[in-house]
């Protein structure tokens, strides 16, 4: 289909205007790979001009993309999506190297991103409007939508490709122009990736601008930049906060994906066999670091002991390694203060008096798949988002506890419920204070056309679908006076 070749790029730029920007005067930031703790490659470290001068590209090329046809629009995007899937093993090996991907979780991010793209372009046919009536004799009510203008878009580290396009290419569709700056650790897959495919798919220059840098040196340059009109910031709460606060001192609209931490709720009628399937793959999925992954097992005392014993037999049985070797399960976690974290709420919990059934342990950036019973809501790996191969098991006696066990936190993103009776695991998923929740299943759910977001601590707005088309868009209302208006005066 393409020229466009990812297994030699140079990723030593930031990408403003159209213009791969070298390094120059810069300094740089390393990108290591955390399975071998080798360099991977480095980018600049973007200052405030940069943003500066990405905003104003962004600035003076939205106004003629937003006229631009709405299937040439599309067009671009669907090509984008089609760039993706040719190129799936270079990305695949991409994620391995910048983010410790394994195959599993690569594979699941990669047909994660390309459905959000197909759905995406749709979206430029899609932004129909409206007609009313009017209190106005003779007057006639038009509602538009048109885009919001200039979005800036923070992502995170853990599933780079994925929570970067979800905002990026609806904000592209719907006649937005971008400035994105993707996490330091991935600036690549979550970054420069995104305008090497948007480029050779015939985005014109300025509509997406990707500036690499420290969220500490920048961040608050691209959330609270006078251009900005939404600022799409997917991370943890409290830097979150911080971001929201910025810009909505310059009245952008903040659009926040946060932390979580979320349950999985096991009654004493549940398919234990289905419900510890779900348990393993919710919990231990990219080693844990995923905001709608398992935070905390909810299980009734009834079946507690043989699910904490068959849970501690499955993890206890899975790869774990380098994320370069396909059979790896749980790969190694980002960098080292993320694993001494992780370590750190394991140690308080055994302290807290749980019960350390498997794991706790590491090697270099791998941390043990681990489990851990006689755990309660306020222990540390309970009450805190760990973002960690690691399984609190807390007991409860009946149905209320359950809900109350999960809601007892300030967080609301997703979760899950397995019951034998689904009316049951209904009325309990009712309950549950969560912006999504999976019955049967587990908590790490994303399809392109569903509403994807939380309550509560875990953040304002929503991704996907008709979703993301309002937070990139807004309603404008024109009325047309078609017969001659008597005025009092």
């Amino acid at each position: 289909m393409s020229d466009l070749d990812l297994s030699d790029a140079d990723w030593q730029t930031q990408y403003i205007d159209g213009e791969y920007v070298p390094v120059g005067d810069r300094d740089t930031i390393a990108v290591d790979d955390p399975s071998t703790r080798e360099q991977f490659t480095e980018v600049p470290a973007g200052t405030s001009d940069d943003v500066d001068a990405a905003y104003e590209a962004a600035a003076d090329a939205q106004t003629e993309w937003a006229n631009t046809p709405p299937q040439q629009r599309a067009s671009v995007v669907r090509t984008a999506r089609d760039l993706l899937k040719e190129h799936r093993d270079d990305i695949l090996d991409l994620l391995a190297a910048e983010s410790g991907t394994t195959r599993t979780k690569g594979f699941a991010e990669f047909y994660t991103s390309v459905g959000i793209t197909g759905e995406a372009a749709s979206f430029p046919t899609r932004m129909s409007g409206d007609r009313r009536e009017s209190t106005v004799e003779g007057k006639e009510n038009i509602v538009v939508r048109e885009p919001q203008g200039v979005v800036g878009v923070i992502s995170p580290w853990n599933f780079p490709l994925n929570l970067s396009i979800r905002a990026v290419a609806p904000a592209i569709a719907t006649g937005n122009s971008v400035v994105l700056k993707p996490a330091s650790n991935t600036p690549v897959t979550g970054g420069l990736l995104l305008a090497k495919l948007f480029e050779a798919a015939g985005l014109p220059e300025g509509v997406l601008n990707v500036v690499t840098g420290r969220g500490s040196d920048i961040g608050d340059a691209v959330a609270g930049h006078d251009e900005v009109d939404v600022v799409a910031f997917t991370g943890s709460t409290g830097v979150g906060r911080q971001v929201a606060a910025t810009a909505a001192e310059n009245l952008a609209l903040p659009a926040m994906e946060l932390g979580g931490n979320n349950v999985h709720v096991v009654t004493d009628d549940a398919d234990l066999d289905k419900a510890i399937d779900g348990g393993v793959f919710g919990s231990f999925l990219h080693s844990g670091q995923i905001c709608i992954s398992i935070n905390r097992h909810l299980v009734h005392e009834d079946v507690y002991d043989e699910y904490v014993e068959r849970l501690t037999e499955r993890a206890a049985s899975l790869p774990t390694g380098s994320a370069h070797e396909p059979d790896t399960v749980v790969g190694p976690i980002i960098d080292e203060s993320q694993r001494d974290q992780i370590l750190d709420y394991v140690e308080e919990t055994v302290d807290a008096g749980a019960t350390l059934e498997t794991g706790g342990g590491h090697d270099g950036l791998v941390v043990e798949p681990t489990v851990l019973s006689d755990a309660t809501n306020d222990m540390a790996a309970a009450c805190n988002e760990h973002f960690g191969p690691v399984a609190p098991v807390i007991p409860f006696s009946d149905d209320d506890e359950a809900v109350e066990l999960a809601n007892d936190t300030d967080y609301g993103l997703s979760g899950s419920v397995h019951a034998g009776d689904t009316g049951r695991a209904r009325d309990i998923a009712d309950r549950i204070d969560t912006g999504m929740i999976h019955i049967n299943d587990q908590p790490i759910n994303d399809e392109p056309h569903m509403p994807f977001g939380g309550t509560g601590d875990s953040g304002m707005g929503r991704y996907n679908g008709e979703a993301v088309m309002e937070e990139f868009t807004q309603q404008k209302w024109i009325s047309v006076q078609r017969e001659e208006r008597d005025y009092p005066f």
